[in-house]
């Protein structure tokens, strides 16, 4: 791999992250009613999530949803099954976090758990990176070293970006003092993973 391939691959994957997604959403909604330091364990679920679902692609499973009809559609129904899921729950959470203070009331491996789930929640994420990553393989070079280089640089932008979107978010806490403009930041971010979820079930395996 040449560096001129490399800071291409630095660059696709740059503009892929920011681009907002079911993931971001989630670290900054867990932000607001959960406090950075449970917003931060998602991020590590999230992370987690995007390491294995690279594996899963470089061991064939992206070439498996890519032929199987069955397989995709049961992978993109679970997967969207789980953000409606997770949109009504948080459309109808009442939690207001005191500023400053995280909740203790959930174990940091549920959000663990939440952040992973919602990282793996999209079976065309195994398509894209079976696609992607191939496009800035060398094959006359050994593959391990490469793919390990292309797969902490993509989990080294999406930690950053999840940790900013979900630290920045907690420094608007001492404006949200009230329980109103919680309660609708709720029901946006809510009807944003319902809406998710509902275009997830549209994709195909084409698209």
């Amino acid at each position: 791999m040449t560096l001129s391939t490399y800071l291409l691959y630095v660059a696709a994957v740059a503009l892929l992250i920011v681009t907002p997604g079911p993931t971001m959403l989630m670290c900054m909604t867990n932000s607001i009613n959960h406090g950075p330091r449970r917003a931060m364990t998602s991020v590590g679920g999230a992370v987690t999530a995007v390491l294995c679902v690279m594996a899963l692609s470089a061991m064939g499973l992206g070439a498996l949803l890519a032929t199987s009809e069955a397989a995709f559609t049961t992978a993109k129904v679970v997967g969207a099954a789980y953000l409606i899921w997770l949109g009504i729950k948080t459309f109808r959470s009442t939690t207001v976090l005191t500023p400053g203070r995280d909740t203790a009331g959930s174990s940091g491996r549920s959000f663990y758990l939440q952040g992973f789930l919602v990282g793996a929640s999209n079976p065309k994420a195994v398509l894209f990176f079976a696609a992607f990553f191939p496009q800035f393989l060398n094959p006359a070079a050994p593959i391990v070293p490469q793919f390990a280089l292309l797969a902490l640089t993509f989990m080294a932008f999406e930690f950053t970006v999840l940790t900013m979107c979900a630290l920045g978010v907690a420094r608007l806490m001492p404006l949200l003092k009230s329980s109103g403009p919680v309660r609708w930041i709720n029901r946006v971010c809510g009807g944003m993973f319902t809406l998710m979820g509902g275009l997830l079930l549209l994709t195909r395996r084409s698209a």
